[in-house]
């Protein structure tokens, strides 16, 4: 019997799957990934921090991505990642990479971190309880 190859993809997205406002993001993630190019886990199955090299609490703290590379992002990094993959360009890594960009994206990437528990979405509030 032939074996079967691996599946490869532009991008792998770590979320959690127990925040409301994290899966209503992944939903517009998927909406948009018409060619089934991101894969993404959530930190709660088993391995799935380990995958990405990351322990627990990190997971808990912000979201992770590897590229089609094998490189790592997390937080506003990997949003963009995850994008890049699902659109088919490096293109929102490359502008994520500008400066003033990236310090504009990681800010408002660690204020929706901090208060995503009050932030609306499928499923009821974050699991995360508030610092």
């Amino acid at each position: 019997m032939p074996e079967v190859a691996a599946r490869t993809y532009a991008a792998e997205f770590l979320y959690d799957r127990d925040c409301g406002f994290c899966m209503k993001c992944l939903g517009v993630l998927h909406r948009i990934d018409r060619r089934d190019r991101v894969r993404t886990l959530a930190l709660q199955d088993p391995g799935a921090p380990e995958h990405f090299g990351v322990t627990e609490e990190q997971a808990y703290d912000r979201a992770w991505a590897h590229d089609a590379r094998g490189e790592l992002y997390s937080g506003a990094g990997a949003i963009n990642a995850a994008l890049s993959g699902v659109l088919g360009t490096r293109i929102p890594l490359y502008v994520y990479k500008i400066p003033g960009i990236r310090w504009l994206q990681d800010t408002a990437y660690r204020w929706v971190a901090a208060n995503r528990y009050r932030l609306p979405g499928k499923g009821g509030s974050c699991a995360v309880e508030p610092r």
